[in-house]
């Protein structure tokens, strides 16, 4: 059962948009690493493609490229899952693995490939016109 919530990031519309996939929709992201894409049909989609930007699992982790596994503890600098503080601080931050499994809660995306209709219209958001 792969349940995702998905934070689409649209640069050409610079928006963002929430969605959400269950079940059998959530299947064609299981084992991909960030960074690799994907084809929006898969998923709902018709006609755009996405790039897979990061993620957290279910506890709120952040997902980190270059970590294999599932959950670790690493000493970090400045960076993705630590803001940092002083000058050459480290950490210890415990970040998850780059691969897409059944412990991860959301995902992001990017698109990198536009479709016919817009993402607003195929999620059902209006647009509110311009005050």
């Amino acid at each position: 059962m792969a349940n995702f919530k998905l934070n689409i990031a649209d640069p050409q519309e610079k928006k963002c948009f929430k969605a959400e996939v269950k079940d059998s929709n959530g299947e064609p992201f299981m084992g991909l690493n960030i960074g690799e894409k994907i084809e929006g049909g898969k998923i709902g989609f018709e006609g755009y493609e996405f790039e897979i930007t990061g993620g957290m699992d279910n506890c709120g982790f952040p997902m980190r490229r270059g970590i294999l596994g599932i959950r670790k503890r690493i000493t970090m600098y400045k960076g993705l899952g630590y803001r940092g503080g002083l000058p050459g601080i480290k950490k210890r931050k415990t970040v998850c693995g780059h691969k897409i499994n059944e412990r991860i809660a959301a995902v992001n995306l990017k698109v990198t490939k536009q479709g016919a209709k817009k993402l607003s219209e195929m999620l059902g958001k209006e647009e509110k016109p311009a005050q």
